[in-house]
């Protein structure tokens, strides 16, 4: 099983609360282990001119409405841009499943400042990773659904929207969900 390019949404009985309803977008899975970035958790105390004046010094140059969002407990100190294919990294982009490419080099960040970046992107810091066959047992004890990645459910929906549209992308009402998994 590959789950790169897809998404991980989170049951309702996770346990985990740092991964309470969260939607994740896998950058990478291979048996050796997955890497990916939660979409749907902003980091309200951060903007990208907070994070510009850490790492690089560049002026915003262009009215940006990038949010910051938690990516995963891993490394919280380090920066991903998860966004459209159409922008290429002078340095590294790692291309996802076609639709999808991730940058964690400075220049993206750059780029978008002064108007140059992505046409869509979400700014993550920190990631969500799983070592070998992590991933696949947390799915087979229920603690998360996968679905197929859509633009419009990382992009374009509203952060406390995107959990409910990737449920529903695969006929599930959340309403239903039971915190409590069994098997029959």
């Amino acid at each position: 099983m590959d789950l790169t390019g897809h998404l991980l949404v989170a049951m309702p009985a996770m346990g985990d609360l740092r991964f309470d309803r969260s939607v994740i977008y896998v950058c990478s899975h291979d048996a050796e282990g997955a890497m990916g970035l939660i979409v749907n958790k902003p980091a309200p105390s951060l903007t990208l001119k907070d994070v510009l004046d850490r790492v690089s010094g560049v002026d915003l140059e262009h009215d940006s409405d990038l949010g910051v969002h938690f990516g995963g407990p891993v490394q919280p100190e380090r920066g991903f841009v998860l966004h459209s294919a159409e922008y290429r990294s002078v340095m590294q982009t790692l291309d996802v499943a076609g639709v999808f490419s991730m940058t964690a080099t400075l220049d993206i960040l750059e780029d978008i400042a002064r108007g140059k970046g992505p046409e869509k992107a979400l700014l993550m810091l920190g990631y969500a990773g799983w070592g070998a066959g992590q991933l696949e047992s947390e799915i087979a004890q229920n603690g998360w659904l996968t679905c197929e990645a859509s633009p419009e459910i990382v992009f374009d929906l509203p952060d406390a929207d995107k959990w409910g549209a990737a449920l529903s992308s695969l006929g599930i009402d959340p309403m239903v969900l039971s915190g409590s998994a069994g098997r029959a």
